[in-house]
């Protein structure tokens, strides 16, 4: 079984083409998602997709086999060319995965490095997956460590502290524009996660605040949650409000634009329109005095951001890095385990048998049966003992599974599968979400 991430972000994709990859709703994801898993060489899988990403995470038993059919199942999807998404695709198998999949938890593979939303975003994905039955075992083995190497990335580094997201990077954009002006009215988009985050730092930055939402009940909910006033309007004052207002924020899950060429109409001053939502919320259009930016155009904010984290981040990789090598190193301990238990029980077996035979024969007494038993298990701990420390310090070498393999040859514990089995549901396993 082998590890495989496909990845498609902002690194290697530009924002038309993940428009066409995102997914927008869990149905799609669900059937995107059980699509790969009834492919034989796919044995679990997990799907991510973000505003700026597209992950699919996956245990497969065929690497080549399995991103084949992978990128196949995303062309056919996004309408987009097999060779193209290939060429583009960043793919990653085993310990790479396992250090991409790190460095995503703890946002160094982020737009906005250290930003605190792509955690919550993975679980959510780890989440859906495990509960629709499209991952097992060996992948939230690799979550909770994910999760485990985020939160140490988070406490070591000081990486999530601070205004640092996608929502916070576009509020930065239209605070520099209005500067030397307070009580500037914004209008926000939607109700969701995004929006909430965006008003938060639009009232901390001093703007004014006007949210719409197709549900307004919703969006009344969420303005009763900040403790200054929010003015929610109806949907269907969005075009007034939109040639009102100089600044507007967007972060709807809308599969397709909300606001089209015909919404907009020809303004005296100048208006900052900022699409952070993918697909975009706002279509191609063309207006005096109107200034759109997209995710992708808020990378001078983000470069800036980078420079800053860069120390940080160095940090960070140090401890990604770690978390790597201990996570292949814990998987290879559990491979011996099983095969330690299983030796034991079999020699516990013959013990076991050939007492009984003896007293069948009358070689010796029952009544020393116990005693026996006993002194032939304290005989068989003493010559067990060395071997079971040497493969568990093995574990941590490369060459540990052709050990691990001769090892049951000699000692014939393949011949009997059950028992292995039954070895390795020994092994407890917590598969809670690291918090």
């Amino acid at each position: 079984m082998s590890y495989l991430s496909i990845s498609f972000t902002h690194k290697n994709t530009d924002i038309e083409m993940r428009e066409k990859l995102a997914f927008s709703d869990e149905m799609s994801k669900e059937q995107f998602l059980r699509k790969l898993y009834d492919a034989n060489s796919i044995n679990e899988v997990i799907l991510l997709s973000t505003c700026n990403r597209v992950e699919i995470i996956a245990a497969v038993s065929n690497i080549n086999e399995s991103q084949n059919f992978i990128i196949s199942a995303l062309s056919n999807y996004a309408n987009l060319k097999f060779d193209e998404l290939f060429e583009r695709a960043d793919i990653y198998d085993n310990a790479g995965a396992i250090h991409h999949l790190f460095s995503v938890s703890s946002a160094l593979d982020s737009i906005v490095i250290g930003e605190t939303q792509i955690v919550g975003q993975l679980k959510d994905a780890y989440r859906l997956s495990l509960a629709k039955g499209y991952c097992d075992q060996k992948l939230t083995r690799a979550m909770n460590y994910a999760f485990s190497c985020a939160a140490a990335v988070r406490n070591a580094t000081a990486l999530g502290t601070g205004s640092v997201s996608v929502a916070s990077t576009a509020v930065a954009k239209a605070k520099s524009l209005f500067k030397n002006q307070s009580n500037v009215k914004a209008l926000v988009i939607g109700a969701g996660e995004m929006s909430e985050l965006t008003i938060r730092h639009l009232l901390k930055s001093g703007f004014e605040v006007v949210m719409v939402s197709r549900n307004i009940k919703k969006a009344r909910l969420l303005a009763q949650s900040f403790d200054r006033e929010i003015d929610v309007q109806a949907y269907e004052n969005i075009n007034k409000l939109l040639n009102e207002i100089p600044v507007m924020v967007t972060a709807t899950s809308a599969p397709y634009p909300i606001i089209t060429q015909n919404m907009t109409e020809v303004c005296s001053f100048n208006r900052y329109w900022f699409d952070i939502a993918v697909p975009r919320d706002i279509d191609t259009i063309v207006s005096p005095n109107l200034k759109i930016y997209a995710v992708d155009d808020l990378q001078d904010i983000v470069n800036e951001n980078m420079k800053q984290r860069a120390a940080k981040a160095k940090e960070a990789y140090v401890i990604v890095n770690k978390h790597s090598l201990e996570f292949f190193s814990w998987l290879k301990s559990l491979e011996v385990e099983p095969v330690v238990k299983h030796m034991y029980t079999r020699a516990n077996k013959v013990i076991t048998t050939k007492v009984a035979h003896a007293i069948k024969k009358g070689f010796i007494d029952s009544k020393d049966e116990k005693n026996i038993i006993k002194l032939c298990e304290t005989i068989l701990n003493e010559f067990l003992h060395q071997p079971t420390k040497e493969l568990k310090a093995i574990s941590k070498d490369i060459e540990c599974d052709m050990v691990l393999s001769t090892v049951q040859t000699i000692f014939g514990l393949k011949s009997d599968a059950d028992d292995v089995h039954d070895c390795q549901h020994t092994i407890k396993f917590n598969n809670r979400i690291t918090n």
